[in-house]
Protein backbone atom coordinates (compact mmCIF):
# COMPACT_ATOMS: atom_id res chain seq x y z
CA UNK A 1 0.00 0.00 0.00
CA UNK A 2 1.54 3.24 -1.09
CA UNK A 3 -0.98 5.79 0.16
CA UNK A 4 -2.95 5.15 3.31
CA UNK A 5 -5.34 7.13 5.44
CA UNK A 6 -5.17 6.28 9.11
CA UNK A 7 -8.42 6.16 11.08
CA UNK A 8 -8.76 7.12 14.73
CA UNK A 9 -8.81 3.57 16.07
CA UNK A 10 -5.78 2.56 14.00
CA UNK A 11 -3.81 5.56 15.27
CA UNK A 12 -4.73 4.59 18.84
CA UNK A 13 -3.57 1.04 18.21
CA UNK A 14 -0.37 2.37 16.66
CA UNK A 15 0.33 4.15 19.95
CA UNK A 16 -0.31 0.86 21.72
CA UNK A 17 2.27 -0.91 19.55
CA UNK A 18 -0.13 -2.85 17.28
CA UNK A 19 2.15 -4.80 14.90
CA UNK A 20 -0.34 -4.75 12.01
CA UNK A 21 -0.61 -0.95 12.10
CA UNK A 22 3.14 -0.54 12.60
CA UNK A 23 3.81 -2.72 9.55
CA UNK A 24 1.43 -0.88 7.26
CA UNK A 25 2.80 2.49 8.40
CA UNK A 26 6.37 1.36 7.77
CA UNK A 27 5.50 0.33 4.20
CA UNK A 28 3.52 3.45 3.26
CA UNK A 29 4.84 6.17 1.01
CA UNK A 30 2.23 8.66 2.20
CA UNK A 31 0.21 8.53 5.42
CA UNK A 32 -2.81 10.81 5.35
CA UNK A 33 -4.64 11.94 8.46
CA UNK A 34 -8.01 13.58 8.03
CA UNK A 35 -8.75 16.70 10.05
CA UNK A 36 -11.82 14.76 11.22
CA UNK A 37 -9.59 12.03 12.69
CA UNK A 38 -7.58 14.78 14.34
CA UNK A 39 -10.76 16.13 15.95
CA UNK A 40 -11.73 12.69 17.22
CA UNK A 41 -8.27 12.24 18.69
CA UNK A 42 -8.34 15.61 20.46
CA UNK A 43 -11.76 14.77 21.90
CA UNK A 44 -10.45 11.45 23.17
CA UNK A 45 -7.36 13.08 24.66
CA UNK A 46 -9.52 15.50 26.64
CA UNK A 47 -11.40 12.60 28.17
CA UNK A 48 -8.26 10.79 29.27
CA UNK A 49 -5.61 11.23 31.91
CA UNK A 50 -2.65 11.72 29.51
CA UNK A 51 -3.89 14.63 27.40
CA UNK A 52 -0.58 16.52 27.15
CA UNK A 53 1.47 13.38 26.49
CA UNK A 54 -0.96 12.26 23.77
CA UNK A 55 -0.85 15.70 22.14
CA UNK A 56 2.94 15.64 22.19
CA UNK A 57 3.02 12.21 20.54
CA UNK A 58 0.48 13.32 17.93
CA UNK A 59 2.49 16.45 17.06
CA UNK A 60 5.58 14.27 16.63
CA UNK A 61 3.64 11.88 14.37
CA UNK A 62 2.30 14.75 12.24
CA UNK A 63 5.83 16.13 11.74
CA UNK A 64 7.01 12.91 10.06
CA UNK A 65 7.91 13.62 6.42
CA UNK A 66 5.49 11.02 5.05
CA UNK A 67 2.50 12.25 7.08
CA UNK A 68 0.10 14.73 5.52
CA UNK A 69 -2.87 16.35 7.28
CA UNK A 70 -5.95 16.72 5.07
CA UNK A 71 -8.32 19.67 5.33
CA UNK A 72 -11.77 19.55 3.75
CA UNK A 73 -12.44 21.47 0.54
CA UNK A 74 -15.07 21.63 -2.24
CA UNK A 75 -14.01 18.28 -3.67
CA UNK A 76 -14.18 16.63 -0.25
CA UNK A 77 -17.67 18.05 0.27
CA UNK A 78 -18.89 16.82 -3.11
CA UNK A 79 -17.59 13.31 -2.43
CA UNK A 80 -19.19 13.48 1.04
CA UNK A 81 -22.54 14.27 -0.58
CA UNK A 82 -22.26 11.32 -2.97
CA UNK A 83 -21.31 8.90 -0.17
CA UNK A 84 -24.00 10.13 2.22
CA UNK A 85 -26.65 9.86 -0.49
CA UNK A 86 -25.52 6.34 -1.46
CA UNK A 87 -25.57 5.21 2.17
CA UNK A 88 -29.03 6.71 2.70
CA UNK A 89 -30.40 4.97 -0.41
CA UNK A 90 -28.88 1.67 0.75
CA UNK A 91 -30.24 2.10 4.27
CA UNK A 92 -26.76 1.84 5.76
CA UNK A 93 -26.06 5.07 7.63
CA UNK A 94 -22.61 5.61 9.17
CA UNK A 95 -21.31 7.97 11.82
CA UNK A 96 -20.94 11.36 10.13
CA UNK A 97 -17.22 11.67 10.86
CA UNK A 98 -16.59 8.34 9.15
CA UNK A 99 -18.35 9.62 6.03
CA UNK A 100 -15.97 12.61 6.02
CA UNK A 101 -12.98 10.33 6.59
CA UNK A 102 -14.11 8.09 3.73
CA UNK A 103 -14.48 11.19 1.56
CA UNK A 104 -10.84 12.04 2.18
CA UNK A 105 -9.82 8.46 1.36
CA UNK A 106 -11.67 8.49 -1.95
CA UNK A 107 -10.37 11.97 -2.75
CA UNK A 108 -6.75 10.89 -2.28
CA UNK A 109 -7.13 7.34 -3.62
CA UNK A 110 -5.92 6.00 -0.27
CA UNK A 111 -6.45 2.73 1.48
CA UNK A 112 -8.21 3.24 4.84
CA UNK A 113 -6.42 1.70 7.80
CA UNK A 114 -9.21 1.10 10.29
CA UNK A 115 -10.71 -1.49 12.58
CA UNK A 116 -14.26 -0.27 11.81
CA UNK A 117 -15.96 -2.78 9.52
CA UNK A 118 -18.81 -0.42 8.64
CA UNK A 119 -16.51 1.32 6.13
CA UNK A 120 -17.25 -1.69 3.89
CA UNK A 121 -20.68 -0.17 3.24
CA UNK A 122 -19.13 2.72 1.31
CA UNK A 123 -19.08 2.24 -2.46
CA UNK A 124 -15.58 2.40 -3.94
CA UNK A 125 -13.71 2.48 -0.63
CA UNK A 126 -10.45 0.57 -0.35
CA UNK A 127 -9.72 -1.01 3.04
CA UNK A 128 -6.61 -2.70 4.34
CA UNK A 129 -6.73 -6.40 5.14
CA UNK A 130 -7.04 -6.97 8.89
Amino acid sequence: MKNILIDTNAYSRFLGGDDKVLNVLSEAEVVYMSVFVLGELYAGFRGGTREQENKRLLRRFLRKPIVSLLDANDETAEIFGMIKDALKRAGTPLPINDVWIASHALQTGSVVVTYDSHFKNIPGIRLWDL
